[in-house]
């Protein structure tokens, strides 16, 4: 992922966590360890490295941000949408799979990372597609596709929408539940 970051010349936020395979008594991760010797200072004037976390919802709805990294779990395919982000996306579990197969095939919102089925993603395919999402004209389309997307979903919140009408029905089938529950019980 580094080399990747480092030669697409791109700017780049990245939030470093410690692998399982490093795990310490250190909850911080050891940058000197995990990233490449020289790094950081190489990559100081465009790339910025958090340790552990950062306010997810909050990065992706700042006005640079071009693309978004992710392993597709939903909440963060969610945010990606709702902030209109274009995503690169890089699963790793379960429905993780399922989620880039919606992401990239279907809404068409994001590339995949090449070489993430045998666990192995070269740092050229990194570059490559951090590259195609920030600086090509096929990123320009995955950006105006996810723009649409996530006017879909603000629409989709307003009072009356799908989601609201959606939401109601829950309440209610939840409420005649307790209710049928509760008559049972006495």
């Amino acid at each position: 992922m580094a080399r990747g970051l480092e030669n697409s010349g791109q700017r780049f936020l990245w939030v470093v966590r410690n692998p399982p395979e490093h795990q310490s008594n250190s909850a911080e991760p050891d940058l000197g360890s995990l990233l490449p010797e020289g790094f950081l200072e190489r990559t100081r004037e465009r790339g910025f490295v958090v340790k552990n976390w950062a306010p997810q919802s909050e990065v992706l709805r700042h006005p640079s941000i071009e693309g978004f990294a992710m392993h597709c779990g939903w909440n963060s395919a969610l945010e990606g949408i709702a902030s209109g982000v274009p995503m690169i996306c890089w699963p790793l579990y379960a429905e993780q799979r399922m989620n880039k197969v919606l992401m990239v095939e279907e809404m068409k919102v994001g590339v995949v990372m090449e070489g993430y089925e045998e666990e192995l993603v070269k740092a050229e395919e990194v570059e490559t597609k951090v590259r195609l999402v920030m600086a090509s004209d096929e990123g320009e389309e995955l950006r105006q596709r996810v723009m649409v997307a996530k006017e879909m979903a603000v629409d989709a919140l307003k009072t009356g929408a799908s989601s609201d009408v959606a939401f109601d029905e829950f309440l209610t089938d939840l409420q005649k539940s307790r209710t049928s529950t509760e008559k049972r019980a006495t």
